[in-house]
């Protein structure tokens, strides 16, 4: 699967809203996105990273985990300049849909990370431990630990995690510390 090419023609944020959201769509990723923080710690974090890091989102502006998911990583994206993120629609991408599957459904959202000539780095999607988490107390009456006030804060920082990490990767692979003479 040639992720760079789905990366490449895909859509930014708000060109993405514009082409798939409707109306209710559009308000309700608003209204997330007017919800989400990203701490003065966690804006420190993301100006530390010094490698382009590619972000390909599967989504659905229809799907409720990505009203609640989506909205977050464009705050990242803000607050990183060397954050690049695209989003694409997974049923106008059914061979994209096809090799993210998890657990053999179409779930949404799905993230691939990429390093900046394209290549992948790693993948990432339908929800976070918080969230499941979550969904395992009320399932199951589960009482787990919650590393948050509040969820859309844990999914947050669950996300900021995952970008954390992948930078690393980033930042002590041999052969971009070569490029870059870091």
């Amino acid at each position: 699967m040639d992720f760079n090419s789905a990366f490449e023609s895909g859509f930014s944020y708000d060109e993405f809203l514009d082409k798939y959201g409707s109306e209710q769509e559009k308000s309700a990723w608003q209204g997330v996105y007017s919800r989400v923080t990203v701490s003065e710690s966690q804006q420190q974090l993301l100006a530390s990273f010094v490698r382009e890091l590619r972000v390909l989102c599967m989504a659905g502006a229809w799907c409720g985990d990505c009203v609640s998911q989506c909205p977050i990583f464009r705050k990242i994206e803000e607050a990183c300049p060397n954050i690049k993120l695209r989003f694409v629609d997974r049923d106008a991408n059914p061979e994209l849909a096809a090799e993210l599957k998890i657990c053999g459904g179409s779930r949404v959202p799905q993230v691939v990370f990429m390093s900046e000539d394209g290549k992948p780095i790693g993948r990432n999607g339908d929800r976070t431990l918080a969230k499941y988490r979550q969904m395992m107390g009320e399932v199951a009456g589960a009482v787990l630990p919650s590393p948050a006030e509040n969820l859309l804060d844990a999914v947050t920082q669950d996300w900021l995690n995952e970008f954390e990490r992948v930078q690393y990767i980033l930042r002590l692979s041999p052969s971009l510390r070569q490029k870059h003479g870091d």
